[in-house]
């Protein structure tokens, strides 16, 4: 990867609908250049995928919630990471270390909605000895956007 392809990544960071000519321009490279830096980075599995970003309170989701999730020692993780990777309402799911066993990021409608997600698809699962829920009262920063710009970043020109 070189300083073009970190180039190519920084905008699509920030527009994954940026064009290859409007990229092109950019960085100084042909639409058909960015294209195949583009499918080489895909293949690469540099770029995972893209996705279309939604305001969940424009949906009517208002409660951003962290659930710090306890386990029974000796519980298959596996099936734990299974059974919380198929509830639609967690949107992200952390296998930790540390007092709590696992950390998950739920978008609720309101705090009843919180707690019938917990009460009905959470705590049913084998293993799952207590959660704790911290309520998001103000976001401060929220990003996908990885430092590129690292000096640390392994960069070949």
């Amino acid at each position: 990867m070189n300083n073009k392809d970190i180039e190519i990544l920084k905008i699509l960071q920030k527009n994954s609908k940026a064009t290859n000519p409007t990229i092109g321009k950019a960085v100084g490279l042909t639409p058909s250049a960015v294209f195949e830096r583009i499918r080489k980075l895909e293949a690469q599995g540099v770029i995972q995928s893209y996705h279309t970003r939604l305001n969940p309170r424009a949906l009517g989701f208002g409660v951003l919630a962290f659930v710090f999730l306890k386990v029974s020692i000796g519980e298959s993780e596996v099936d734990i990471d299974q059974a919380l990777g198929r509830i639609d309402e967690i949107l992200e799911v952390y296998h930790t270390s540390g007092e709590d066993c696992y950390t998950m990021k739920v978008w609720a409608v309101d705090t009843d909605d919180l707690g019938r997600l917990l009460l009905e698809k959470v705590h049913p699962i084998k293993g799952i000895l207590s959660t704790k829920s911290t309520i998001v009262l103000k976001s401060v920063k929220e990003s996908t956007h990885l430092p590129l710009n690292r000096d640390n970043f392994k960069n070949t020109s």
